[in-house]
């Protein structure tokens, strides 16, 4: 899968990503201060699948209808790394081919995927 990674998610998440085969831009490591906007834009035109976790891209995808491929928001409880890897671990055994075109929301509980 293709992912960008939000600057918020950090470099730590984007390398394992690589490490499991995934294609990834990090904001971090590549384009660190990137507004949301831009990272939107670059996701969509790239078609890039979002990982952030920042709230900020619910309101550009729902209120303002931004065009996306995909945003994955992680509300975790626990930032560190290792549990947003774990997170991410767990929504890409169980639904990797859902990813695309949706708004998915993952917390420690639970994953809600929501169409848009």
């Amino acid at each position: 899968m293709r992912f960008l990674v939000d600057e918020c998610i950090g470099p730590k998440v984007a390398s394992w990503l690589r490490s499991q085969s995934h294609e990834v831009f990090s904001v971090y490591d590549e384009a660190r201060g990137m507004a949301d906007d831009e990272i939107l834009a670059k996701a969509y035109s790239e078609q890039w699948v979002v990982i952030t976790n920042d709230k900020d891209f619910g309101e550009k995808v729902y209120r303002e209808g931004r065009l996306h491929h995909g945003v994955v928001l992680l509300r975790l409880h626990d930032e560190r790394a290792s549990s947003k890897i774990e997170a991410l671990e767990q929504l890409l055994e169980s639904f990797a081919d859902q990813l695309g075109d949706r708004f998915i929301v993952v917390t420690e509980r639970q994953v809600r995927f929501r169409q848009v």
